[in-house]
């Protein structure tokens, strides 16, 4: 249960936007203070919905046995969602951008006023669960697993979805001017290449869903 649901988490973590966002703040007047509270807003997002999910998963009953059906028919709803988004993503053309509005949407103006509590609506903002998340939550929440072992799965993936958000506050902290460097070098490779990346971990993320739930509907019958 562990594994798959960090598998998952993991491709949750893969998000253009979060390291962009923080590449930004840690080329910043104050890189530790922003980066710090742009993953306290990260970490409060993710863990308060991945509690709040799991719990009503939970009190639905699709752990227990007797709701084989329903558990492994939510899997391969989600999955279906999953891999239609990717389709609407993928054929959605970008719109262009309006010369006089340059920062049209919230976390483009927080991103653009880099402060301590700009940064941390920006962490809630962006680490708002998305569909591959959610489809981690799930994999714990409809799991037979006792509290101790939710609890820790639950750990495991929050921070695994904030991944692109430590990873590079931690190797400011070890390098400063190397990372700052590299993120701003990779930046211009995120924006071009961001909206393929979110396509194929859609895509991705939705074969697994798919194919579990399959699996259990028809194999584990």
């Amino acid at each position: 249960m562990i594994l798959q649901a960090a598998g998952l988490a993991l491709l949750a973590a893969l998000s253009p936007t979060a390291l962009l966002v923080a590449a930004v703040f840690l080329g910043s007047a104050r890189p530790r203070v922003t980066g710090a509270f742009y993953l306290a807003g990260a970490l409060a997002m993710s863990l308060i919905m991945g509690v709040v999910l799991v719990v009503v998963l939970r009190s639905a009953d699709l752990n227990h046995p007797a709701q084989h059906a329903p558990r492994y028919g939510l899997r391969l709803g989600l999955g279906i969602l999953l891999v239609a988004a990717a389709i609407v993503l993928a054929r959605r053309k970008p719109r262009p951008p309006d010369p006089a509005k340059p920062q049209q949407g919230i976390v483009s103006k927080l991103v653009a006023n880099p402060g301590p509590l700009s940064a941390f609506l920006a962490g809630l903002l962006i680490f708002a669960p998305g569909a591959t998340f959610l489809a981690a939550l799930q994999v714990i929440a409809t799991s037979r697993a006792d509290v101790a072992e939710t609890t820790v799965a639950l750990i495991v993936v929050v921070v695994i979805n904030v991944l692109l958000v430590w990873v590079p506050i931690v190797l400011y902290l070890v390098a400063p001017e190397f990372t700052t460097r590299h993120l701003m070098a990779f930046n211009g490779w995120l924006r071009a290449h961001g909206k393929t990346i979110l396509v194929w971990v859609l895509i991705v993320a939705g074969a697994i869903m798919i194919g579990n739930g399959i699996y259990g509907l028809v194999v584990n019958r």
